[in-house]
């Protein structure tokens, strides 16, 4: 693992208002998160994991404070700027899936690549690349209902890495997975940190999951714990 932080967080705080009542998902977050590393963030319902998460993947705002990703700060951008840097550097694994029944194993992969400047035959070596990677080679031509929760989930993260991205953000990737296909998921994800250098980001409730990770934090009531 290199040390240098791909992931840098300052003094992040997210407050979402309901009428008069403010609510701190976040409360003044600081942290490094190193390139390569397997980071599993842990916490309670409402504990602003996902917030965070959410954060440092782009698809949501602090309400202040800096979250740096690869020397971008990614508050700064503007939405169109936003939807550019998301696609380029990061990949997104559901608990949900969200895969598209009516689209192939391939097809579901091929989705991301198609907003690129890519030729057919570079997006087919991608695709097959992917699959092969998460172990689904024969299945590229199988629909969502053609396959077990596990290889729908491995579809998934085949789809998020396509892109070649820096970061891997998974929100409970396991969690609607039984315990054998959970860990196939967990060693896709370890195998992708430790052998193909990506900084994969997890959210999970479950300390069995969390455990696969190279390091654990614990967030509670938008604080980390010491």
């Amino acid at each position: 693992m290199q040390h240098e932080p791909i992931v840098t967080i300052r003094h992040l705080s997210k407050i979402y208002r309901q009428g008069e009542m403010e609510i701190a998902a976040l409360d003044d977050v600081s942290l490094d998160i190193a390139r390569g590393e397997f980071l599993s963030l842990m916490g309670p319902s409402g504990s602003g994991k996902s917030t965070l998460l959410h954060i440092i993947a782009g698809v949501d705002r602090p309400t202040s404070g800096s979250c740096h990703v690869g020397g971008i700060d990614v508050t700064d951008l503007d939405e169109s700027q936003l939807a550019d840097w998301r696609n380029q550097n990061v990949g997104f694994v559901f608990q949900s899936f969200n895969l598209i029944p009516v689209l192939t194993a391939f097809e579901n992969v091929e989705l991301p690549l198609l907003l690129m400047d890519l030729s057919s035959s570079q997006r087919r070596e991608l695709v097959n690349t992917a699959l092969e990677l998460v172990g689904l080679a024969d299945r590229r031509k199988h629909l969502p209902k053609q396959m077990s929760g596990g290889q729908e989930q491995r579809v998934a993260i085949a789809r998020a890495i396509a892109t070649d991205p820096r970061l891997i953000v998974a929100d409970e990737p396991t969690g609607n997975l039984d315990s054998a296909s959970a860990d196939t998921v967990l060693e896709i994800l370890q195998t992708l940190s430790g052998e193909a250098g990506k900084t994969v980001i997890m959210v999970t409730h479950d300390p069995r999951a969390a455990s696969h990770g190279s390091r654990t934090i614990h967030l509670e009531k938008g604080k980390l714990l010491p």
